[in-house]
């Protein structure tokens, strides 16, 4: 178990883990106007994850959706850290206890080795909360971020 968490990043999943889960964020983003990106990197430059989540979320131009309503799901796998980062407009909609259950899933999924179906299982959730507050118009949405895993160092 604990080589997994000594390769490198992108190397962490095969083709069709990493196809099942930016399909994940595909099925999340269908009824939805919000976006959802993963970010997975091996080690966390932060004390706190959601310091480098921020720190992500902004690198990745995250705050440039217009309902501000972005998601990022961070993972540094070596450290065994994680982080779920909301930009304002979602956040305020779904509150800090929504969040918090949504890392709790992870870790569990994570505890159990099962990583790949604790990120897809958190990532439809966070699509549901999503077209709760932020339902998908078939006539101005646009796809406004990127749905691929951005793997850093």
């Amino acid at each position: 178990m604990f080589q997994f968490f000594k390769r490198k990043a992108a190397d962490l999943f095969t083709i069709e883990q990493k196809e099942r889960i930016v399909n994940a964020v595909k099925t999340a983003e269908l009824q939805t106007s919000g976006e959802v990106r993963i970010f997975i990197e091996s080690k966390c430059r932060f004390v706190n994850p959601i310091d480098r989540a921020k720190e992500i979320f902004d690198e990745l131009n995250m705050y440039n959706t217009a309902e501000r309503n972005a998601v990022l799901v961070y993972i540094a796998m070596s450290h065994r850290q994680l982080a779920i980062y909301g930009d304002v407009g979602i956040y305020q909609k779904t509150g800090a206890t929504f969040w918090n259950e949504q890392v709790k899933t992870m870790i569990s999924h994570f505890n159990s080795s099962d990583y790949v179906e604790g990120i897809c299982e958190v990532v439809l959730s966070i699509g549901d909360a999503l077209a709760t507050h932020f339902p998908y118009d078939k006539v101005n949405d646009v796809n406004e971020l990127p749905d691929d895993i951005v793997f850093g160092i």
